[in-house]
């Protein structure tokens, strides 16, 4: 199993930053990437960004060009996000892909992302 904790939500002005980060435990090597994934009331849950362990990179159209996900080690995992937008305002939370499922079978509880106009 493995074990995932955001942190780094709260409340921000529209075009400020927040740093959210995610760290992971547990059975770490059954993961082969790490996602950002975002969900507002009645919405879809949607992907933001995902790190994969060779290092590939993807991100939402969305939020190309001002949020930045990025790895420290196999355990942390952070998401920059600059020029934040009230469109943004969601619960953010980190998931792992299973290596053998390729499926994002773990989950952090979320975080609160609050951008006001």
């Amino acid at each position: 199993q493995v074990q995932l904790v955001e942190s780094g939500g709260g409340l921000v002005q529209a075009g400020g930053s927040l740093r959210l980060s995610c760290a992971a435990s547990g059975n770490i090597s059954l993961t082969n990437a790490i996602g950002w994934f975002r969900q507002v009331p009645g919405k879809q849950r949607e992907l933001v960004a995902f790190i994969g362990n060779s290092g590939n990179i993807h991100y939402a159209d969305a939020v190309k060009g001002r949020f930045t996900i990025s790895r420290d080690n196999s355990k942390n995992t952070y998401l920059q996000m600059n020029s934040l937008k009230p469109e943004d305002t969601a619960v953010y939370y980190c998931a792992a892909q299973d290596r053998r499922t390729w499926y994002y079978d773990y989950w952090g509880q979320g975080t609160q992302v609050t951008v006001s106009s």
